[in-house]
């Protein structure tokens, strides 16, 4: 059975070859020198892109948004504290970096619905990833009937709510059945839920 050429561009992203080592080297130099989400023409990896959405037809647009690496920073407390309680160190979010990736984007181009998103690049300070953004409102994705779910109200502000793929990751709704019977619906539906049956009921009047 051949293989398909997307196949082929996913395997060499996988294990990239020494000619694309040393090319990743040389956007990373550029990707440096971009504002911290830049629109582009066409996706990096096509492979990717496509196999989470993307299509190059009118109404999508691609952008990549840089984002810091590593834990939460926070302030050295210099008072009330011993030194191993202090918590300055080793703080992780409860979004990962994709997802606060995909938020900032969407808080720039607020017209736009985020579709998904993939890595693209990091080095020692930042990562990079590339957000597939759908206009709503482009009469070709209204007519597309594969896409045009997205138009619908209930998919506004799709990234801050959690319902892209990296926000459901997030999330912890990769997981079903035991162990992950607190995420669904949601954490903090489930925390609501929880307390209200442990709230006693009043007594009935005779």
């Amino acid at each position: 059975m051949s293989k398909s050429l997307y196949n082929y561009v996913r395997d060499q992203w996988k294990t990239p070859s020494g000619e694309l080592k040393l090319l990743q080297k040389s956007r990373l130099v550029q990707y440096r020198r971009e504002d911290a989400t830049t629109k582009i023409e066409r996706p990096t990896r096509i492979d990717r892109a496509r196999a989470l959405g993307y299509r190059a037809k009118q109404g999508y647009i691609m952008a990549r948004t840089r984002i810091r690496r590593g834990g939460m920073r926070k302030h050295a407390i210099t008072s009330g504290r011993r030194a191993k309680r202090t918590g300055i160190s080793k703080i992780t979010m409860g979004k990962n970096l994709q997802m606060i990736a995909e938020e900032r984007t969407s808080k720039k181009y607020p017209n736009l619905e985020i579709l998904n998103s993939y890595w693209a690049a990091e080095d020692g300070r930042y990562k990079w990833y590339e957000v597939i953004m759908v206009d709503p409102h482009h009469p070709v994705i209204m007519a597309d009937s594969k896409i045009n779910w997205i138009c619908n109200r209930a998919h506004k502000g799709r990234a801050h709510r959690g319902l892209t793929s990296a926000g459901k990751k997030s999330r912890g709704l990769r997981n079903k059945g035991k162990g992950a019977e607190k995420v669904r619906p949601s954490r903090r539906k489930h925390m609501v839920k929880s307390k209200q049956s442990r709230t006693p009921h009043p007594p009935r009047k005779s």
